[in-house]
């Protein structure tokens, strides 16, 4: 599609017009007609339960990788002011806000966070000052429920100061390997199971430093192309893990297991990217088109997708995923898709492409709607589990209109955003107080936020947010835009 061939959102003004959109899309998504404060009976004002604990709202801020810690891991000032962002939004479920390696090289970045014994007393003061935040601003802390999202970057691992991939991968991937420059004849940078074994050990370690910190959970992630997700694509890997499901989770398995047995008392959640689909590129005139795939069916290098057609979800052993996490009492999962390395539309929806990507090859209103049926969907299998949605900034001024009855209406248990947080951490607050949206504050998919961090600046919203306008990184980005 060529570049600004869908209108913008900030187009539609009114519900009506907005549901007038959707129906010419011929997609369907939940809409109220206004926002309603807490003292109105906000679906996202209630409670729930998680972990024997009460969390005050439906309001949750995704896990994000950071690129503003030192070269040793450790948390800056401009970490510092993010999760302080964090801590005023309002929401009560928290992952910290934060993808923490449990390896250095894990760690996607060279300034990624990285949990080890030399950094357990930065992270403390970090959460500390994030709970002296929130309890400034909201009274209480009493029901906010914070986690720390425990990560290995896998094939996308750039742990040194040069930026340069060093890729741990599982199996060689016909599309993503060539990306790389990975020789596909080279099984060196294949992972051999006793490395996966201290990896996991590297999660369980990383796991009992948190609790000892005082996060209330852990995530292990699954998604996003890490190495978590990899691990469920391991069709073509010979061994322990690698095959059939049973195999390919055996590595979230020993995780868990061990967490359990080392820190018995620390729950935990699990973020899982629950379909994928085929590595896209620019086309031509920069819309996103697919990688040719033909030589490579039937695809067995994804995760959710039909192994005939993998532009098409096929949701059999995400559902079977969910099913075991369920009997392993894992009670709380954060439902996204895809990879922001290989096919950022549709998991990050936007208007304008990061520096490195394409324009979308379709009104990024139809992946925000996949996103949220395919919740609803596994929601609906499992109403039991807490379920957390993704994809939701796209909608902007919509947002809160959609998430409200995406929650009344039990698509949903709670509602996630990430990069709307960056620009405009009040919004949930705002909601729920009875405040008027600050429609200058909301995120408009600028993709600064990406393109930023690709080329080695600190992670934040440029455009909007006054604290990054005013740093020498602001100019430097402008030239860097790809539109």
């Amino acid at each position: 599609m060529a570049r600004n061939a869908y209108p913008q959102l900030n187009r539609f003004k009114t519900p009506e017009q907005f549901r007038a959109r959707l129906e010419e899309l011929g997609v369907e998504l939940p809409l109220d007609e206004r926002i309603l404060s807490a003292a109105e009976g906000s679906p996202l004002a209630e409670p729930i339960e998680v972990f024997d604990k009460t969390v005050g709202n439906r309001w949750c801020i995704h896990p994000m990788e950071g690129w503003d810690g030192t070269a040793e891991g450790k948390p800056s000032v401009h970490t510092l002011q993010r999760w302080q962002k964090f801590a005023r939004s309002g929401a009560k479920l928290l992952y910290g806000g934060e993808a923490v390696a449990v390896r250095h090289d894990g760690r996607a970045n060279p300034h990624q966070l990285l949990l080890c014994p030399e950094n357990k007393g930065d992270l403390a003061e970090l959460l500390r000052s994030l709970r002296a935040t929130h309890i400034e601003c909201f009274g209480s802390d009493q029901d906010l429920v914070v986690g720390l999202q425990l990560t290995h970057s896998g094939r996308f691992s750039r742990p040194y100061a040069d930026g340069k991939p060093r890729p741990k991968i599982l199996y060689h991937h016909p599309i993503l390997d060539r990306r790389l420059e990975i020789d596909p004849t080279d099984d060196s940078r294949i992972l051999r199971d006793e490395e996966i074994e201290e990896i996991v050990s590297s999660f369980v370690l990383a796991a009992k430093m948190a609790a000892e910190i005082g996060f209330d959970f852990v995530d292990i992630k699954h998604c996003h192309g890490y190495l978590g997700h990899e691990f469920l694509s391991a069709h073509t890997r010979a061994g322990r893990y690698g095959g059939n499901l049973e195999s390919r989770t055996r590595f979230l398995r020993e995780i868990i297991s061990g967490i359990r047995d080392e820190v018995p008392d620390l729950p935990m959640a699990v973020r899982i990217s629950v379909y994928d689909t085929v590595p896209f590129r620019a086309g031509e005139g920069g819309g996103g088109v697919p990688e040719d795939f033909d030589n490579c069916l039937p695809y067995d290098y994804a995760f959710g997708v039909d192994r005939n057609d993998p532009l098409q979800i096929d949701l059999a052993e995400p559902l079977a995923l969910v099913q075991m996490l369920q009997r392993l009492g894992i009670r709380l999962i954060n439902l996204s898709c895809g990879s922001p390395y290989y096919c950022p539309h549709i998991l990050r929806p936007s208007y304008f492409p990061p520096s490195d990507g394409y324009w979308p090859p379709q009104d990024p209103l139809i992946d925000v709607a996949r996103q949220i049926h395919t919740a609803r969907r596994i929601h609906r299998c499992f109403p039991d589990q807490v379920h957390i949605g993704s994809g939701y900034s796209y909608l902007q001024q919509f947002l809160p209109l959609v998430a409200q009855a995406a929650v009344r209406e039990k698509w949903i248990s709670c509602v996630g955003i990430g990069r709307e947080v960056l620009c405009y951490p009040e919004l949930p607050a705002d909601t729920l107080q009875g405040r008027p949206l600050r429609q200058q504050k909301l995120c408009r998919t600028f993709s600064d936020c990406s393109t930023g961090p690709r080329n080695g600046l600190i992670s934040g919203c440029y455009p909007l947010d006054p604290y990054y306008k005013k740093l020498p990184e602001a100019r430097e980005l402008k030239k860097l835009r790809s539109y």
